[in-house]
């Protein structure tokens, strides 16, 4: 059974900080590029969404992250990219879905050949947890990933420093549960693994 109440408390501390137009009103990436640029925002299916700033755990673990993945990439094809970046999901369609992975990684560089936002899915998006709304990366990112053809999303959370993976199958998400001592097999990068006791061993 859903929790209304924790969803009506999530829903109205997103509309309180968003900006002085229709909160009711459906948005596109144009409407996007319009936005204060003092203040980041995600747009998903239309709705925008205020983005807070972020801890400075998130950030060693993302800085970490980010430094492992491009240790391993040099000198491949694929590339990894960190926030902010525009993702525009579903350019080529509707275009009201524009997010801004902590991290993310692309093997297509027709995706990012105008050197502004990536159109379209990254092979791999991550997502580190802020304490003050989970929901969003669980819950809204997770559902848009996932129809959107995302192969891999990792969701990191510093505080229990544990990773969730999931890898779509089928157009599913099939889960896998990592802890701070393990070691994870990056799905789409063959001989890549990401030792889970070094991503969290600079933690405040």
């Amino acid at each position: 059974m859903k929790d209304t109440n924790d969803k009506s408390k999530d829903e109205m501390q997103v509309n309180e900080a968003m900006p002085a137009y229709d909160r009711s009103g459906y948005y596109t990436y144009a409407d996007y590029l319009t936005w204060d640029d003092d203040e980041r925002w995600e747009l998903i299916d239309g709705k925008p969404y205020l983005m807070s700033a972020p801890t400075l755990n998130h950030q060693i673990v993302l800085g970490e992250m980010h430094f492992l993945f491009s240790s391993f990439l040099k000198g491949k094809k694929c590339r990894v990219f960190f926030a902010p970046l525009d993702v525009r999901l579903n350019h080529d369609t509707l275009d009201d879905t524009v997010v801004q992975p902590d991290l993310l990684i692309v093997c297509d560089k027709d995706k990012y050949s105008d050197n502004k936002a990536l159109k379209g899915a990254p092979d791999l998006a991550v997502e580190v947890l802020s304490p003050s709304n989970p929901r969003h990366d669980t819950l809204r990112k997770y559902k848009k990933y996932m129809e959107s053809g995302v192969p891999e999303y990792w969701v990191v959370d510093p505080v229990s420093k544990t990773v969730n993976v999931h890898i779509l199958s089928d157009g599913k998400y099939v889960t896998k549960h990592y802890n701070e001592t393990d070691k994870i097999s990056v799905h789409i990068l063959d001989g890549c693994t990401i030792d889970l006791s070094e991503l969290f061993a600079e933690m405040i």
